[in-house]
């Protein structure tokens, strides 16, 4: 606390580290011809199968887009406590099962975009 009293303090000089790494992912996805609102249905039940165990992942979201304009009909999104969590996420074997099961057979991947969550807070050390 370098000479620092009480009242120079900001609240948030007392959480612990992980309060301000949180990320969120988003990541969308085309759907290739031919596939109908069923496999979108089944798409949406993989991820969630694939994703509601891990430990890593919070705030886990899998949907469809509600405008039939939309070029990108499915997405995912999840929270996570740093970008080491994400690429521990990236790793993992549930979601290599969700890139075999969904993403090669249904989708043509689309982009995706991680947010730094903790204003205040510069990117590069989340």
């Amino acid at each position: 606390m370098s000479g620092e009293t009480e009242a120079d303090l900001r609240p948030t000089d007392f959480l612990p580290a992980p309060f301000f790494d949180m990320v969120h992912y988003i990541s969308l996805y085309k759907i290739k011809k031919g596939k109908t609102d069923e496999d979108l249905e089944e798409m949406i039940r993989i991820s969630r199968s694939c994703f509601h165990r891990l430990n890593e992942v919070h705030n886990f979201r899998s949907g469809r887009s509600i405008d039939p304009e939309s070029p990108y009909a499915f997405f995912i999104s999840a929270d996570f406590e740093s970008r080491d969590k994400l690429a521990m996420f990236r790793d993992d074997p549930n979601y290599a099962r969700f890139e075999e099961e969904v993403v090669k057979p249904y989708t043509n991947t689309g982009p995706e975009y991680v947010f730094e969550t903790e204003p205040g807070r510069h990117p590069k050390y989340s």
